[in-house]
């Protein structure tokens, strides 16, 4: 199976769509296409995007490598599909709240849950824009929540690049900060905190007059965050920050109307 365009489309697109048919023919005990994409995307999450390949989920199916190829002409589309069926999220029909700013909020963080449900995303390159269908289906549901703002077309699709691209950045935060942590390098559950005790002998108000009484305070390594972690799975540093990108979203709103 080569990489030809269906309808126009790239190949690995046209396969999310349903747009293909499957081989007529193969081995006795025919695979599916989800049944590959499923396979693929338990092999990163356990050993991260770089271990997925068409031998080893072949392997992992108990069919050859040709037969995969019969399916998903090339590993880069496979990693499209991959990257489109994590993306299957509930999309609630109505909205979630009486405000814009409470629904686009919850919209963000369930981005970013599917980054720390699934590091490997992290590492698949921007190419171009959403094109597969769930992807295209969040793009809907950020639009749906925007429906009634005084904005353009250009403005909201604005609005939902920047917060994707958030959403994306903290989720590439947080899959370093966690494999600092399960390597050793970072052995605590906050960046920097078991360094807190050090950090505050060696930044002196002399030398860093600015950012020493922050150390001292303990706000530079968020240690009074530490005791509640495990309450707020994104992290204060996350609510914190999107809530000022809404702020600024919420006033350009205002001085529209």
């Amino acid at each position: 199976m080569d990489n030809e365009f269906e309808g126009g489309l790239p190949r690995g697109v046209a396969l999310s769509w349903g747009l293909v048919k499957p081989p007529q023919r193969g081995p006795k005990r025919e695979m599916s296409l989800k049944q590959i994409v499923d396979s693929a995307i338990a092999i990163a999450d356990k050993d991260g995007l770089s271990a997925v390949s068409m031998n080893r989920v072949a392997a992992s199916l108990g069919f050859t490598t040709m037969s995969i190829y019969r399916y998903v002409p090339s590993k880069d589309d496979l990693v499209l599909l991959m990257q489109d069926a994590v993306c299957d999220i509930f999309i609630s029909a109505e909205s979630e709240s009486a405000h814009w700013r409470e629904d686009m909020f919850n919209f963000v963080r369930t981005i970013v849950r599917c980054y720390l449900d699934h590091p490997w995303l992290c590492d698949i390159p921007v190419s171009g824009i959403p094109m597969t269908p769930n992807n295209l289906r969040i793009v809907d549901w950020a639009l749906q929540i925007m429906n009634e703002l005084p904005l353009n077309h250009q403005e909201k699709i604005s609005i939902v690049v920047l917060l994707t691209n958030q959403a994306r950045v903290y989720g590439l935060f947080k899959r370093d900060i966690n494999r600092a942590i399960q390597t050793g390098v970072n052995t605590g559950s906050v960046p920097g905190v078991d360094y807190s005790a050090t950090l505050k002998q060696l930044v002196t108000s002399e030398r860093f007059p600015y950012l020493q009484p922050v150390v001292q305070a303990g706000g530079y390594s968020a240690e009074e965050e530490s005791d509640n972690d495990n309450e707020n799975f994104y992290g204060h540093e996350f609510d914190f920050g999107l809530e000022r990108i809404l702020d600024g979203i919420e006033h350009y709103i205002i001085s529209k109307t």
